[in-house]
């Protein structure tokens, strides 16, 4: 029998308590408990949240009245608790955010951790360094993932920041990076036309980014799409070097863009351009030719 279902206490205590790590995911903390007491996580979570659908949803949002009883029953605070979760990030951005980890920071959380945590940077899937020391992510075994975008490091860093800024503060510039991000992966046309199952190779983030074509018909890769726009970590710096390149050039650079899309992805990334460019207002833009 478990020490669970045996200890006889109420909800509202466990006996025994974890401290969470640093920055550590609260399905992460909830699932190191549950080990502990040999049940299933999410037993371990409805215990004291009956209404819970799933640790995932636990992660993504919680009320504050979850975050006080979660807190009374783990012996923590409420404020610790919301941090452990990505409520404070609006429900439009939680495609950015991971199912599973599929990077790591060898230096916050080493592979001598027994059971490894799972980190709350670790499902960032807009970040290619780690939101806590700065250095570059590796994949979640803790090894070096190259990158062919490598040449473009300070200017990926750049759009790191403006998508964090966004997602994680709300912070926008003249236009929403997460925005941005979703119209660079639109697919785009080229000349000539390219046989039907190659299409699926060019996006429009490939003007901005010559390597990106030669890169991804090397590896024969399915980039992400609008609806799922979390790329592989090796590729990630592509489309953060895009969003802070569209950024900083301004909205002509949209209409320029919007010529090599065609068809219904032309009218969809005239639609949502056209929104963007309206709310800039007038403000100095640099040439996006100076910065191709």
């Amino acid at each position: 029998m478990s020490r669970f279902t045996s200890a006889g206490f109420p909800p509202s205590r466990l006996p025994v308590c974890f401290k969470p790590h640093r920055d550590e995911l609260l399905s992460s903390w909830i699932g190191r408990h549950a080990d502990f007491y040999a049940v299933p996580p999410l037993v371990m979570l409805r215990h004291c949240l009956p209404e819970a659908a799933s640790l995932r949803a636990a992660d993504l949002n919680l009320a504050e009245d979850q975050q006080v009883r979660l807190a009374n029953m783990f012996a923590a605070e409420p404020a610790d608790i919301r941090r452990m979760t990505f409520t404070n990030v609006p429900q439009p951005f939680h495609r950015w955010i991971a199912v599973r980890s599929s990077q790591r920071c060898t230096i916050c959380n080493p592979i001598h951790a027994t059971p490894l945590p799972v980190l709350r940077s670790q499902l960032l899937g807009w970040r290619i360094t780690c939101s806590r020391c700065g250095e570059l992510l590796r994949d979640r075994d803790g090894h070096e993932v190259p990158s062919p975008f490598r040449h473009y490091h300070s200017m990926a860093i750049r759009g790191e920041k403006l998508l964090d800024n966004e997602i994680e503060r709300g912070a926008r510039t003249w236009a929403s990076p997460t925005e941005i991000a979703r119209l660079l992966l639109m697919r785009r046309i080229i000349f000539p036309v390219p046989s039907e199952h190659e299409l699926y190779l060019f996006r429009v983030l490939g003007v901005i980014i010559p390597d990106l074509d030669r890169v991804v018909a090397a590896e024969r890769v399915d980039l992400s799409t609008p609806a799922r726009p979390i790329l592989p970590l090796h590729l990630r710096a592509s489309l953060l070097t895009g969003v802070a390149i569209v950024k900083r050039a301004g909205p002509e650079m949209l209409r320029m863009l919007r010529r090599h899309t065609l068809g219904d992805n032309m009218t969809r990334f005239s639609y949502a351009a056209e929104k963007l460019i309206a709310q800039a207002g007038k403000h100095p833009y640099a040439s996006q030719r100076q910065l191709i």
